[in-house]
């Protein structure tokens, strides 16, 4: 299908970008690396009068060290991310999610910023963020403001970035001393959206788990915490006998959909495996 008739602007500012976003509302698209945004046009879910293409903004495509943590630009693809040995070595899980998102194609122009702002609660990145606690940075015409992972996602494709807002940087801190990660993925043919997936970090001392942090996909309406295995993991041995229990709980408070690829119940019963895989292997159990 074609897309219905908008205007197109091309800023090369933050600022200009979001001068277009306060005068034109929630009748303006933002058009980040597009992978999400142009089927939508394309089948005119949705209609906009504007497209603001932010992919001329160079201040939004910087992947900076800042030692404890990464700050990574939102509009940086995914190929440069895979590329990049800050966040290969720093941030190995969510460089091991990003290697999962659909294909060669698609990592070339699709960017993290984008995908997060998207929040398909099947995406492969919200799980990672909530795992690592990142940061993000949204700004306004009155100036930045900094939201917790745990606080952005709010609904099924709904932030907490405003209709005149931006998402301009996610900062990641990097895992220290004692931890280690892992990102498991299910799904029925390559290159899917993941059935449901698991991503995983574990802080161990010892042989014993003290601290868990635990991101799904596709058990909501957004991506999700593991809260109650993470709470039960810490003080247990990271064997597979010892983490059992624990994982058995990791499908508790969470709403998966029923779909062509599997009902509800499945996708509990996978969550259970597949968080006790991914907490095994970060564990190194």
């Amino acid at each position: 299908m074609i897309p219905a008739t908008f205007d197109y602007l091309a800023p090369t500012s933050v600022e200009e970008a979001l001068a277009a976003l306060a005068a034109h509302g929630d009748e303006a698209k933002v058009l980040a690396g597009g992978q999400s945004l142009l089927p939508v046009l394309r089948m005119r879910l949705n209609a906009p009068e504007l497209i603001v293409d932010i992919g001329g903004i160079d201040s939004l495509k910087s992947i900076v060290d800042e030692g404890d943590s990464v700050l990574i630009g939102a509009m940086v693809p995914y190929y440069q991310l895979l590329a990049d040995t800050t966040v290969r070595s720093g941030l190995r899980l969510l460089h091991q999610a990003i290697t999962e998102v659909a294909d060669p194609q698609i990592r070339h122009r699709g960017t993290l910023g984008g995908a997060l702002v998207h929040a398909d609660p099947a995406g492969d990145c919200g799980a990672p963020i909530l795992a690592l606690d990142a940061q993000l940075v949204i700004s306004g015409q009155g100036g930045e403001r900094t939201v917790a992972a745990a606080d952005f996602f709010e609904d099924l494709f709904q932030t907490a970035v405003g209709e005149d807002e931006l998402l301009t940087a996610i900062r990641v801190p990097k895992l220290g001393d004692g931890w280690g990660s892992h990102y498991e993925k299910f799904v029925r043919v390559a290159h899917q959206w993941p059935i449901v997936s698991v991503a995983a970090a574990v802080k161990t001392d010892g042989g014993t788990i003290s601290e868990a942090r635990i991101g799904l996909v596709n058990m909501g309406s957004t991506p999700l915490r593991a809260s109650a295995t993470e709470q039960a993991l810490v003080g247990v041995q990271a064997t597979e006998d010892g983490v059992r229990a624990a994982c058995d709980l990791a499908a508790e408070g969470t709403n998966p959909p029923s779909d062509l690829n599997g009902d509800s119940d499945y996708r509990r019963h996978l969550a259970t495996v597949l968080t006790r895989r991914a907490v095994l292997t970060a564990a190194g159990g």
